[in-house]
């Protein structure tokens, strides 16, 4: 075997091998496996197709460990998994033949031999298969040349485009991720089928088209996928808010930056920092709003006021269109959004400290990476610039530590609760205990009294009076 296995992999290669010839059925090591072995790039699972039922292999392979792991199996599917350890994974699945109709998005699918499985797949160099038949156990079986694809660094569909990317449309963002992702070129035709079918993309699974731009989003470099999505047409179809931030408009001779291209900058910087998703999420929506802000004023130019509030109220109906989770990873990206601007305000001169009270209440736990997304914000061509943008940012890193290690904002908590306030005086949960609860809030983070209890009641009290409410106690 040409490929270089650890020694757990080849164990586990060799169980299948062996349940295989037990049960006489013509097996192969296929797909991502065979590839990022070639290419030295880690794995997580190996892929097995066999000709016959890949659901009782996998049984058989199981029954050759003590204890025997489980078998997850999906019978529509005729495919099964097995968790060989928490690092290493096993699938199985009978070779096929599959094929979308025009408007759906569930394949036909029936058994067929190898040949028809390598047919099938998306890409030559994802069709590479390495046989584990006694007769030539070892042996590539290579019929697209996915092998010298790999050398030159291409993407190039096995048959011709137009039926690859007929017969499940998706492939064309799988073709654009593996671009990125492995820093290859795709192949003339290859892309020209892509431009042509990307109207096709709207038969496929929301869940499925965002499992993919994930995936990108993730990539060392995500730029790259994003501009082909783009240049090819299929981000149009699958995120048309961000196109709408393509291009610069010009007035009396004044024009704007790219906001496309400055986000998928901005994005690219802020991958060289964190591998985060949702944060890499809040980098591509931090301008979504500019296109619905932008005005031109005589004088001054193009404004965008508002696009950060009015970007944050469009992430979660942006996150529900996507099928991505509404729980506390939407309001990261939605907080994150609507406070980009924030930190830059705070490089004024003689800030107070109140301003910087209140940056760090309302980004609380997340203040860090608010910094790293407004750093990577910085998008300029001149270095000077930039460095002058980025040693303000250090200084207000400087004075936020400064007022976090004498105030404790950050992990501020009330004194005084609402359940206090209503008990004082009396109070049903009502307006009056908001409006008393802001106040102190706002006293507090604006320094009028300190963040201590004896304080903060003293200051209810006083507040209670102007109301005209009296303590009951």
């Amino acid at each position: 075997m040409d490929i270089n296995c650890t020694d757990k992999e080849l164990f586990y290669i060799n169980k299948v091998g062996a349940a295989a010839e037990a049960l006489g059925v013509e097996t192969y090591l296929v797909g991502g496996f065979v590839r990022d072995k070639i290419l030295g790039r880690a794995t997580k699972d190996a892929d097995f197709v066999c000709v016959g039922d890949g659901i009782a292999l996998a049984h058989a392979v199981a029954a050759r460990f003590n204890p025997a792991p489980q078998v997850d199996y999906f019978k529509n599917f005729g495919t099964a998994h097995i968790r060989v350890d928490r690092e290493f994974d096993l699938e199985f699945v009978g070779a096929r033949k599959e094929s979308y109709s025009e408007d759906s998005r569930k394949p036909a699918v029936e058994a067929g031999s190898i040949s028809d499985d390598q047919d099938r797949r998306d890409f030559t160099i994802n069709a590479l298969a390495i046989s584990l038949n006694k007769d030539d156990f070892g042996k590539l079986v290579d019929p697209f040349n996915g092998l010298a694809d790999l050398a030159a660094k291409i993407i190039k569909t096995p048959l011709a485009p137009a039926k690859t990317f007929s017969d499940d449309p998706l492939r064309m963002m799988r073709g654009i991720r593996f671009a990125t992702q492995l820093g290859f070129a795709i192949e003339e035709n290859t892309w020209q089928g892509i431009i042509d079918h990307a109207h096709r993309i709207r038969i496929i699974s929301q869940e499925r088209i965002t499992d993919e731009l994930n995936k990108i989003i993730l990539a060392p470099k995500p730029s790259v996928g994003f501009d082909l999505l783009y240049k090819s047409g299929l981000l149009e179809l699958i995120f048309p808010p961000l196109v709408e931030l393509a291009g610069a408009e010009y007035k009396d001779g004044v024009g704007h930056k790219d906001n496309f291209y400055h986000t998928l900058q901005v994005l690219d910087n802020l991958s060289q920092h964190s591998n985060d998703l949702w944060l890499r999420w809040a980098a591509i929506l931090h301008d979504i709003a500019k296109p619905a802000t932008k005005r031109f004023e005589t004088g001054h130019g193009w404004t965008f006021h508002g696009h950060e509030a009015l970007g944050g109220r469009m992430v979660p109906k942006i996150f529900a269109k996507l099928k991505l989770p509404q729980n506390e990873k939407m309001r990261l990206v939605k907080k994150l959004v609507e406070l980009h601007l924030r930190p830059i305000s705070v490089t004024k001169e003689n800030i107070t400290d109140s301003a910087i009270r209140r940056l760090l209440f309302d980004a609380g736990e997340d203040f860090d990476a608010l910094m790293l997304l407004c750093e990577a914000d910085i998008t300029s061509k001149n270095k000077h610039k930039v460095k002058r943008f980025l040693e303000n940012f250090q200084l207000v890193r400087q004075r936020c530590r400064e007022v976090e290690e004498k105030d404790h904002i950050r992990n501020w908590q009330p004194p005084i609760t609402g359940e206090l306030i209503m008990e004082t005086f009396g109070l049903p949960p009502s307006k009056p205990v908001g409006q008393i609860k802001d106040a102190l809030k706002d006293a507090m983070l604006d320094g009028v009294i300190p963040n201590t209890y004896e304080a903060a009641f003293a200051f209810m009290l006083q507040k209670a009076a102007e109301m005209g409410l009296k303590s009951v106690k």
